[in-house]
């Protein structure tokens, strides 16, 4: 409250600026911590703060990870001295007292996120409105994950990979893709039971209602690298812990919902884990047209997945077709029974609701017929991706009439 608001960066209506907003929100962050901490001890926000450390498992590790790596100028842990990189038990008693304020600092961050998340989602959930989480299968090697845990992940003595995560190559990339994450040590995790995994996953639904999990086909086998060599080239692949890991999850947490991201190639034994974990797999119509009767056009689909017409890695529908040729412009209009361009993105929308798939994700910019502009995610690049966003009047109460329209048409 009382905020200085005379500051505020001006943003573009277009674009978010991460860095700007950083910078500005954590000024106010600040200010907001320090008159928590006025508060008297007995005020029921600070008996909140304590309830939720004892209930994220999560907290400790990272408030501390987060506090030292902000005091190292954010230079990855490999880099802190030893008694930050690898501290004992007394060590970490140590740096508690080193960093008390910046530690009570992190975890007042995460306790604040998700006050407001939840209200957020309980919000949602009263009308009837479910949350996705999309959670990867990897950890960066530069987290509290890796720092406090090494345990969990395929690394030697010192914290550095022996083997990293990728893809192989393929028709794409003559020399695959490297992803540079640390693998994990499935035999240490199996000899846990997978709590470590089961903590994660059952953490994320008190966030989300329904989970995402992406790269799932690696948990059937996953493709390493040896640490060190800059391409995929001289990858191969390992089993991972199939079906086991989500049996034993099954157990601990119940029956969940979840999407199993199976795109790209799957092989018959990754099928069978994903139709006996049961989860529905994900399709996307954007890739139905590279040749005919692919898996992902409607008519293939059966009731246990999930249609986009494009996802967030992918061009918007309206630029999708406007960048295809136009042999493939041509199969688009056939397929969607469609005579101009101009249609297809509508035409692909209907597709998409009036397909046997169990639900239909359409996303806004189709919604709003936007071009390669409002593209969200390009794939494997960094630093201008995820900046777009809706502006005052684009949802109008007109597009709310049109997308109800649609719902109830093909009873979505």
């Amino acid at each position: 409250t009382d905020a200085d608001l005379s500051n505020v960066p001006h943003f573009s209506d277009e674009e978010v600026d991460f860095a700007a907003v950083g910078e500005y929100k954590e000024e106010l962050f600040k200010k907001a911590f320090a008159r928590f901490k006025e508060l008297p001890e007995d005020n029921p926000l600070k008996s909140e703060l304590a309830l939720f450390c004892k209930s994220a498992h999560w907290l400790d590790d990272y408030a501390m990870f987060m506090a030292i790596k902000k005091s190292k100028g954010g230079a990855h842990w490999l880099e802190w001295e030893k008694k930050y990189r690898k501290p004992t038990k007394s060590q970490k008693a140590v740096i508690e007292r080193e960093f008390e304020d910046e530690i009570l600092y992190e975890k007042f961050l995460q306790w604040t996120f998700c006050r407001q998340w939840s209200q957020l989602k309980a919000y949602a959930n009263e009308r009837d409105i479910l949350l996705i989480g999309d959670i990867p299968i990897f950890v960066s090697g530069d987290s509290a994950d890796v720092w406090a845990e090494p345990r969990l992940f395929q690394v030697d003595s010192d914290g550095f990979p022996t083997v990293v995560a990728g893809v192989p190559p393929d028709y794409f990339s003559a020399t695959g893709q490297l992803w540079g994450n640390p693998l994990y040590d499935w035999e240490y995790h199996k000899k846990t039971g997978y709590d470590w995994w089961t903590l994660r996953i059952g953490y994320s639904y008190r966030l989300y209602d329904i989970v995402r999990v992406d790269h799932f086909r690696g948990f059937e086998a996953y493709f390493s690298i040896p640490y060190g060599d800059e391409t995929a080239v001289n990858g191969h692949w390992e089993k991972g812990p199939d079906f086991e890991l989500f049996a034993a999850m099954k157990m601990k947490l119940g029956k969940k919902e979840m999407i199993a991201e199976d795109l790209g190639v799957i092989t018959p034994p990754v099928r069978k884990m994903i139709k006996k974990c049961g989860y529905p797999g994900m399709k996307v119509l954007q890739f139905a047209f590279d040749s005919y009767d692919s898996e992902y056009l409607p008519h293939n689909y059966d009731k246990n997945c999930i249609v986009y017409t494009g996802t967030h890695d992918n061009q918007t529908t309206r630029g999708w077709y406007e960048e295809n040729n136009r042999k493939v412009q041509k199969y688009i209009r056939e397929y969607l029974r469609v005579k101009s361009g101009k249609d297809v993105v509508e035409a692909m929308i209907a597709t998409a609701m009036s397909s046997t798939a169990g639900t239909a994700v359409i996303p806004m910019q189709d919604w709003l017929g936007l071009g390669r502009e409002a593209r969200m995610n390009f794939p494997s690049t960094l630093g201008d991706n995820w900046k777009w966003r809706l502006t005052d009047g684009q949802l109008t109460d007109a597009l709310a009439a049109h997308m109800k329209d649609v719902t109830e048409t093909y009873c979505r």
